[in-house]
C-alpha cells in the first residue's frame, strides 16, 4: 500500500517520520514539516534579528491576511478576503459567537436561542454557555451518538422561529463523524439562523467548500493537519455579506480603519481585518506555510483520498486483530460519514494509552474507553498504522492477562 500510495514521498518531508516512532496523534499535534526548522531558523537570525521592527512594515502586518488568504485557496475554497489568521481557536469562537447572537439579537429580540450539541468540543460548548449567560439567551441541546454526531432531522426538529445561532463541528471530534455540513447550512438558514462550522478536525484532512456551502462563520485550528505546532494561532472564516453587519466583541487597536491613528475612539476597519484584536502572532504562523505548500501541491482530494484509505486500513487490521479482544469501533464505518481519525472502545484502553507511550507509540485517549488514532495523510504511512496497531494488540492483551490473574 505505500509504494502505490502517491502522496507517500510527502512522509520524508516531516522531521522524525524516519524514527521507529509510531505516531496516532496527527489529528491532535501534527509533525513538523523539516523546511520550517529551517524556516524559523531563518526568521530568528534574518527577518527577526536583522530586520528588528522594520519586519512589520516589510511583511508582517500582512502576514494574517496572506496566510489566511491562502487557507482559503488551498484548504477551505473559500475567496480571497474572508479568512484570516488571528488568536486561538477559543477566543476566534467566542468572537464570531458572539458577534453573530449580537446581530440576530438586533435584527430580532425573540431569537435567544444558540443551538449545539452535547458532544461537540468542550472549548465550544463552554464558550457557548458564557455567551448565553452575557445575552440572557439559552442553550438547546442536541443530545447525539457518541460514535456519530449531528443529523439533519435532529437539526430539522431542533431549528425554529427562536434559533439565533447553530454551533456545529465539521468532523466530530471524539467519533470522527463527518457532518453533512451543506444540508445542515441550509436548515438552519431555512429557520433563520446563523451558523458558526468548527472545522478544527477537517481543515487539511477534508475537503470543504465554505462559499460553496454558504457557510456563515467558521474557525479552525492550525496545529492539526495543517503542522503549525503547539498553540499555532486558528483561522477565521466570515462571509463577505456579512463582515459589514458583525461588530466584533474584543475591540482592539488592529482592528481599526486606521491602525496607527491611535485615535481617541474605536472605528472597526472594513473588511475581514476588523476581526483581529491584538498584535497578530506572527511566530506562531510561519511554520503551517510550509505545510500549506503541500497541500497546494498535493490538493485536497488526493489527501483526502489518502486519509480515507489510511482509516479504513486501520478499522480492517483492528477489527481482525482487535475485535476478537473485545474492541469496538466508535466511529461511522462508512468513509463518507468519517474524518481523519479513528476512536477503538474497550475499558482497558486508558492503561493500554499509557503503556503504548512508553513504547514510543503515540495515540490519545478519549473518555469513556476510546484510543484515538489519528492518521494525518501527509506524514503517516500504512506501515507505521500496521506496527502500532500490532503494538495495541500485544499491550491489550498484556493488560487482560494481568487483570484476569489478578481476578
Amino acid at each position: 500500500m505505500d509504494r502505490a500510495d502517491g502522496l507517500a514521498h510527502y512522509r520524508k518531508r516531516f522531521a522524525g517520520a524516519e524514527t521507529d516512532l509510531v505516531y496516532f496523534d496527527g489529528n491532535s499535534l501534527g509533525r513538523p514539516p523539516r523546511s520550517a526548522i529551517d524556516r524559523m531558523a531563518g526568521f530568528l537570525h534574518d527577518d527577526w534579528g536583522g530586520r528588528l521592527i522594520r519586519g512589520w512594515d516589510e511583511a508582517w502586518m500582512q502576514l494574517p491576511f496572506e496566510i489566511g488568504d491562502r487557507i482559503g485557496r488551498a484548504v477551505i475554497e473559500a475567496k480571497a478576503g474572508q479568512t484570516v489568521i488571528g488568536d486561538s481557536t477559543t477566543v476566534l469562537i467566542y468572537k464570531l459567537a458572539r458577534a453573530a447572537v449580537d446581530a440576530q439579537l438586533a435584527r430580532d429580540p425573540a431569537r435567544r436561542e444558540i443551538i449545539v450539541d452535547r458532544d461537540n468540543f468542550p472549548t465550544d460548548r463552554y464558550v457557548l454557555e458564557g455567551i448565553a449567560r452575557e445575552r440572557d439567551m439559552r442553550l438547546r441541546w442536541i443530545d447525539v451518538d457518541t460514535a456519530s454526531g449531528v443529523t439533519p432531522e435532529q437539526l430539522a426538529q431542533a431549528a425554529g422561529p427562536e434559533t439565533a445561532l447553530v454551533v456545529l463541528s465539521h468532523v466530530a471530534y471524539r467519533s470522527a463523524y463527518l457532518a453533512d455540513a451543506p444540508e445542515l447550512t441550509r436548515i438552519a438558514h431555512d429557520a433563520g439562523a446563523l451558523v458558526l462550522w468548527d472545522l478544527c478536525h477537517s481543515a487539511g484532512s477534508v475537503p470543504v467548500r465554505a462559499d460553496h456551502w454558504e457557510f456563515d462563520l467558521a474557525v479552525g485550528c492550525t496545529y492539526k493537519y495543517l503542522n503549525g505546532g503547539p498553540g499555532s494561532p486558528a483561522f477565521a472564516y466570515v462571509r463577505d455579506d456579512l463582515q459589514g453587519l458583525l461588530a466584533q466583541p474584543i475591540q482592539g487597536w488592529m482592528g481599526t480603519a486606521d491602525v496607527f491613528g491611535m485615535g481617541p475612539e474605536y472605528t472597526p476597519a472594513r473588511g475581514i481585518r476588523r476581526f483581529i484584536s491584538g498584535t497578530p502572532p506572527i511566530v506562531g504562523m510561519l511554520p503551517m506555510e510550509d505545510t500549506l505548500a503541500m497541500i497546494e501541491e498535493a490538493g485536497m482530494p488526493a489527501i483526502r483520498a489518502k486519509s480515507v484509505a489510511l482509516t479504513s486500513f486501520a478499522i480492517t487490521v483492528a477489527d481482525e486483530w482487535l475485535g476478537p479482544l473485545g474492541v469496538t469501533l466508535a466511529s461511522p464505518i462508512d468513509p463518507e460519514e468519517r474524518g481523519g481519525h479513528v476512536t477503538l472502545n474497550h475499558f482497558a484502553m486508558r492503561e493500554v494509552t499509557a503503556r503504548l507511550w512508553q513504547r514510543d507509540v503515540i495515540p490519545d485517549y478519549r473518555d469513556p474507553g476510546g484510543l484515538r488514532i489519528g492518521l494525518s495523510p501527509l506524514s503517516t504511512s500504512f506501515e507505521e498504522v500496521h506496527r502500532g496497531l500490532a503494538a495495541t494488540r500485544d499491550i491489550l492483551r498484556e493488560v487482560l492477562t494481568e487483570r484476569a490473574g489478578l481476578a
